[in-house]
């Protein structure tokens, strides 16, 4: 039997009942339409330059074009979602998502002439990168109208989490499919999976937009603004860690870099699950504010780390206070948006953790290029702290209201 849902409305109360359990059919979707993500990282950059020969330049190239197109997406994702409903917008992420394998398969036909072959490979992840802002702030919209606005936290922090578990489970599995059967079967992967997820949602009930009144952009934008600021400061720290430990770990001959890595995952993914409510329930400028102190701690832990054993517990202190910044200040940029308008919001205040990320790595390669590679971590902590003002700032202004 399918749940019916009133326009923008959410189950009988605000607050419905057992909210994870409903959300568990967005979340597998959400977790199988980016797969398809993680299952590239590791492979582009070998592909990329030992099999069309090209320089680390292009690689970059390569990888941040889904970047750049899931920035530039964001505001039409949301602004589509708010329109037409948030199931249409994840429907059309995934199909946008098996366009992208299948741009992948096209560029494999070109791959005697890398330079053609390159281009397609471009758009191809270009397209992946619209895919995954339709499929996000769909699949938030979506568990937002279902959970209702005193479970925004709850929402956000569950959705993210199906996010993060493919990006750390798509990446190991496409290192083996790229290592047997080389990128084909990555393209092929690329194609079926999303086709099979929207088996997934078609039973699935849809929600009817909220309503036509809406808010512009700029206004939208103003108010997720400053949370998105602190979104975007906090950042810092999961950049600096995915980017950097490896290099640290090869400066100072220790081993076992992955664990680090490992340690991040798993810290973020067990806060997620065990007090992924506190948003919620306690505000989320509060949250946020203990959040980013303890990330600054973890980032100051892998500066001053004497040995592997002080990394990992900084890595893990990071994912710990990482873990819900996400949704606390995600709860602080819906505070006073409309329903009507939650798509937009999540797309404009997701656009700065994209704006962040790309931001970040160069930013802190270019001061560990001047100094030292631990210098990027210290630079990082403090760059984390500012988001704490922002907190102090959401606090003070009274956004927060009794839960």
């Amino acid at each position: 039997m399918s749940l019916a849902i009133p326009p923008g409305g959410v189950l009988a109360s605000d607050e419905a009942p057992n909210v994870v359990g409903l959300l568990v059919p967005i979340m597998i979707v959400v977790l199988s339409g980016f797969l398809v993500t993680g299952l590239a990282m590791p492979v582009l950059p070998l592909h990329v330059h030992e099999r069309l020969g090209l320089g680390e330049f292009v690689v970059g190239i390569v990888a941040g074009a889904q970047f750049a197109a899931a920035l530039i997406s964001r505001f039409w994702a949301g602004s589509f979602a708010d329109r037409r409903g948030a199931k249409y917008a994840v429907v059309i992420g995934l199909l946008l998502a098996a366009a992208s394998g299948l741009f992948y398969l096209l560029s494999l036909q070109f791959i005697t002439a890398p330079i053609p072959s390159v281009m397609i490979l471009i758009f191809g992840r270009a397209v992946l990168g619209a895919a995954e802002s339709a499929m996000i702030t769909g699949a938030l919209s979506w568990g937002l109208a279902i959970g209702g606005a005193k479970n925004s936290g709850k929402v956000i922090a569950w959705v993210g989490t199906a996010m993060y578990a493919a990006f750390a489970g798509g990446a190991p599995a496409g290192s083996v499919l790229y290592a047997r059967y080389g990128f084909s079967a990555i393209a092929m992967a690329t194609t079926i999976i999303p086709l099979l997820t929207l088996l997934v949602i078609a039973p699935l009930a849809s929600v009817a937009p909220a309503g036509h009144a809406r808010s512009s952009f700029t206004r939208v934008l103003r108010t997720v603004a400053k949370p998105g600021v602190g979104l975007a400061f906090s950042s810092f720290g999961f950049g600096a860690i995915t980017t950097f430990i490896a290099l640290l770990f090869a400066q100072e001959r220790w081993g076992n870099a992955w664990v680090a890595f490992t340690a991040l995952s798993v810290s973020f993914i067990l806060a997620r699950i065990l007090v992924g409510h506190l948003p919620d329930a306690l505000g989320g400028a509060r949250v946020a504010l203990i959040s980013v102190v303890i990330e600054a701690a973890g980032q100051v832990l892998i500066w001053l780390a004497p040995s592997p054993a002080w990394v990992f517990a900084g890595a893990a202190l990071t994912g710990l206070g990482y873990s819900l910044v996400y949704p606390a200040f995600g709860v602080e940029a819906l505070r006073d948006v409309p329903p009507q308008n939650r798509g937009l919001a999540m797309g404009a205040y997701t656009a700065f953790l994209d704006l962040a990320l790309g931001i970040a790595n160069p930013v802190l390669g270019a001061i560990a290029n001047a100094r030292t590679i631990r210098s990027a971590f210290i630079a990082s902590a403090l760059v984390i702290l500012m988001a704490a003002v922002v907190a102090v700032s959401l606090m003070r202004s009274g956004t927060r209201r009794p839960a």
